[in-house]
This record gives C-alpha cells, sequence and structure tokens, in this order.
C-alpha cells in the first residue's frame, strides 16, 4: 500500500464534529463532510472568522479550525484530515 503525503493528497484520517462556539477543532482540518445538508458557519485555518457557508452537503474543501454552533444547522459533519 502506497504512502501518499502532501498537500494534494487525500485525508488520512476522520472524526465526528460536534459544533461549538468557543472551542478550536483539533486537529485543524483539510475538509469537511456534510451528510445533513444544511448552513455551516466556521473560523478557517488562514484566519477568515465567522464564514456562512450556505446549503452544504458533501464534502466542503476548506480547511477549518472551527465550526460555530450558532450559525450552523447542517448535520452528520465529519472533519477530514
Amino acid at each position: 500500500m502506497s504512502n501518499v503525503t502532501g498537500q494534494d493528497a487525500p485525508a488520512r484520517n476522520a472524526f465526528a464534529i460536534t459544533p461549538h462556539d468557543t472551542n478550536n477543532l483539533d486537529p485543524f482540518t483539510r475538509a469537511l463532510y456534510v451528510g445533513g445538508q444544511g448552513d455551516v458557519k466556521v473560523d478557517t485555518v488562514a484566519g477568515d472568522s465567522a464564514v456562512v457557508f450556505v446549503g452544504v452537503v458533501g464534502i466542503l474543501p476548506v480547511q477549518v479550525a472551527r465550526v460555530y454552533a450558532t450559525g450552523t444547522d447542517a448535520t452528520d459533519i465529519v472533519g477530514l484530515y
């Protein structure tokens, strides 16, 4: 089995995310998977705050530091890293 790494490589790990208004994710993500369609409010790893992605379902290819509870109504959110 090949060990593919680097910025263009797919995620190697995943974890369930419980949105929270003050806690950052640990680890930060390479992307999010959203199973239940809705809005997702995040802070990006680059420092953009309170960005709202509307009507998300599927893969959101954004590096995320925080997923907010307030402003997020999407469900079944999984962090990919």
